[in-house]
């Protein structure tokens, strides 16, 4: 659940609906995470069994990433989430400003 529900986890499942990626293409779906932290969230997400990495013997190395069937169903279940989360963000905005009003 720690990586599902990580930051760059989220990210990642989301990313990888659309296919198959190579490392470079998630990187720049996702600005702001560095190569350090997109590597190890993958490597959490793989060892977990959400998502497939592939190794093809060539130079440069070409590393393609995708979606296990474990990880298909997840990664809907959290796009779900973030789409509520989008959705209803300003709400919860209003709400808080609301209490921190009422609270002054």
């Amino acid at each position: 659940m720690k990586h599902v529900c990580s930051r760059w986890g989220v990210l990642i499942l989301i990313a990888l609906r659309s296919g198959t990626h190579r490392f470079s293409e998630l990187r720049r779906k996702m600005d702001g995470v560095s190569e350090k932290m997109l590597a190890q969230s993958l490597h959490a997400l793989v060892e977990d069994g959400f998502v497939v990495r592939v190794q093809y013997p060539v130079v440069p190395p070409f590393v393609e990433y995708s979606l296990t069937d474990a990880g298909e169903e997840v990664a809907a279940k959290v796009a779900d989430l973030a789409d509520w989360i989008e959705v209803n963000t300003p709400e919860v905005i209003t709400r808080r400003a609301e209490l921190a009003e009422q609270e002054a």
